[in-house]
């Protein structure tokens, strides 16, 4: 719990200082924007190895069962994350050209509304199935 308190105002300043520097313009800003993005990128996987480590001496004591249960529950809960997060930027990505593109179309041609709607519903297909394989994850946890 207290990972959580230490990085969140890190999280938070680090966002804040991206948003200030976008207001540049040129490659400097470009340069001080990668850069931030990589301090966070670096936090986060801190982040995650204190998260994945068992830092307490108690835990440590504990039966050798309890901790590969644990430790087997919790990568089925990140991949479960990672599932449901790389699904729905896919999908979201998929959304904006499809949509895009239907639109264009449908200001040509009216009558072609259904099938551009089956188009972008296919698109948004893919949050689904990131949503199915999260869910058979969890279920093995």
């Amino acid at each position: 719990m207290i990972t959580w308190l230490i990085a969140l105002p890190v999280i938070v300043v680090v966002c804040l200082v991206t948003r200030l520097l976008l207001r540049r313009s040129g490659r400097a800003a470009l340069r001080l924007v990668i850069a931030a993005d990589a301090l966070l990128f670096v936090g986060a996987l801190a982040l995650l190895a204190v998260a994945l480590s068992s830092g307490d001496a108690r835990a440590a004591a504990t039966a050798a069962e309890v901790a590969q249960d644990s430790g087997s529950g919790s990568a089925a809960l990140i991949g479960a994350a990672i599932s449901v997060a790389g699904a729905s930027i896919g999908a979201s990505i998929a959304v904006a050209y499809t949509g895009a593109a239907a639109l264009a179309a449908l200001s040509e041609r009216p009558e072609l509304f259904g099938r551009a709607m089956v188009i972008v519903g296919l698109a948004e297909g893919i949050a689904i199935y990131g949503l199915v394989v999260a869910i058979i994850l969890i279920g093995k946890a």
